[in-house]
Formats: C-alpha cells, structure tokens, sequence
C-alpha cells in the first residue's frame, strides 16, 4: 500500500495541474454555481473544494469563531482511545483531522482521501504525507485495511451516504471502528438564532473570506438536509456497521458519532 500512496500522492500535482487548467478554461458564469444539496452531484462539489480550497481553512476558523480545532481534537482523542494502527481519513480535506491523528498517534499509519487534487495539494503541504486521489464511494483500497475509518464534515457532500458508509465497512477490519464528525442544527430556543447565521451571516462572512459565497449557501442547505441524532445512528447500523452513538458538541452544532464494524457484514 505503501508504494500505491506515494504515487498517488504525485498523481495529485498532475490532477492539480489539470484541474487549474480546466478552472481556467472554464467559462466565468460557472465559476460561482454549487452543486445542489439535494443531489449533490460529485462533479460538481469536487469543483466547489477546488475554487474553495486556498482560502478553506482560514473560512473554517473564522465561522466557527475557532471551536472547529476542539471539535477535531475531540474526534482524534476518541481515535486514540481506540489505539488503530492503520487510519483512513476519507474526505480528508486540508489535512486537519488526519493530522491532529498522527500527531496523538505517532506510530499510527494515517492515510488521507479526497477527490480534490487543490485540497490534496494543500494537506500535502501541511505534511500530510499519506495521501490518495480518490471517491469515497469507490475506494482503491482491499477489504479489511484500516483499523479505523473517520470522515470530518465529509459524508453530508457524498451522493450516496448509505452506499459511503458500506464502503467504508468494506475496508474497515473486522472490529474495527467509524467515526463521523458532522454538523447539525442545535435544538431549543438558539435554533432559530443558529439558522438566521447559517443561512445569512454564513454565506456573507464566507464570501468575504473566500470570495464564494454560493458555496457556503450550499454548505447551509446540506447541513439542513442531513440526517443527525437517532437518525443517523439509524443510518450507520443499518449500512455494516453496529453499536452506533452520538455525541453533541458545542449544543448541538455538530455532533460525533462512533461505531464499531458489524461482524455481519458482507
């Protein structure tokens, strides 16, 4: 598998390439469209975390007012209670999730995926060095090779998130553990509140950091659209994995879930 990543990780400079070409050659009133929540067309995102990608972390920061770096420290502290020895971080990003892993688990072999060459490129360079050009929904990968399969704010932009969650199984070892870190809208009287700034104050203050403000509409509409709680604990157990739970952070602005590989699973 080694060999496998270190040529991919060169394939992501030449897809990098491709992709700035085709960005370039693009005609202007397409830069801007997102891809529709409801469907959430793979072309079409990938090309969002492409325009997106330069300017992602700095957007990511400063809508969650900096509460994002906890949330990700949470999720790498669960993962290391677990102790894996081989980790897969789909829809990997920038790197963040993956390398706050390796940095609690050092001897731990932490392979990061995404379908955007710009942010492979980017989580490269924060030295991610285990990356994959790659769809979650079609991994390169055989049956059983990580201990642990995480995914960070990822799954609600897959197509398909029951026929992700059973690709994730497939390559997850017997016993092995999932964990999913979402967003999700908080309950009680600061709802209303929450959605006026999602739905608002998100796609202004994204537009003046990244310059793409359709994006983050669309980021608005997904998370309004995904499955969270009882739900989405429904949704894991139902698609080879078992003993899902959920965890709320920060009143329910994103949640956590975990759960272990069904022994029932083909």
């Amino acid at each position: 598998m080694g060999e496998m990543v270190s040529r991919v990780a060169e394939d992501v400079l030449r897809a990098r390439s491709a992709t700035v070409g085709r960005m370039a050659a693009a005609p202007s009133n397409n830069d801007g469209c997102a891809p529709s929540a409801a469907s959430r067309e793979p072309a079409a995102v990938r090309r969002m975390f492409d325009r997106i990608a330069r300017r992602y972390d700095l957007a990511n920061h400063v809508l969650s007012g900096g509460i994002d770096f906890w949330w990700r420290h949470r999720a790498a502290e669960l993962v290391r209670q677990w102790r894996p020895a081989r980790v897969l971080d789909l829809a990997t990003g920038s790197g963040d999730l993956a390398l706050a892993i390796a940095r609690k688990l050092p001897q731990a072999e932490v392979t990061g995926v995404d379908f955007s060459p710009e942010m492979l490129a980017i989580a490269r360079a924060k030295g991610l060095e285990r990356i994959v050009l790659a769809d979650a929904l079609n991994l390169p990968f055989p049956d059983g090779s990580f201990d642990c399969v995480t995914v960070a704010f990822g799954l609600r932009n897959m197509a398909d998130w029951g026929a992700a969650l059973r690709e994730m199984a497939r390559v997850t070892a017997p016993s092995g553990h999932l964990l999913v870190l979402e967003f999700s809208l908080p309950r009680g009287a600061v709802q209303p509140l929450y959605r006026l700034y999602l739905h608002r104050g998100v796609p202004i203050l994204a537009a003046l950091v990244t310059g793409q403000k359709d994006a983050y509409q669309y980021l608005a509409a997904s998370i309004e659209k995904f499955p969270s709680g009882h739900e989405m604990t429904k949704l894991i157990d139902g698609h080879g994995f078992v003993h899902a739970g959920a965890r709320s952070l920060s009143g329910g602005i994103a949640s956590m879930y975990s759960a272990r590989k069904s022994s029932q699973w083909k």
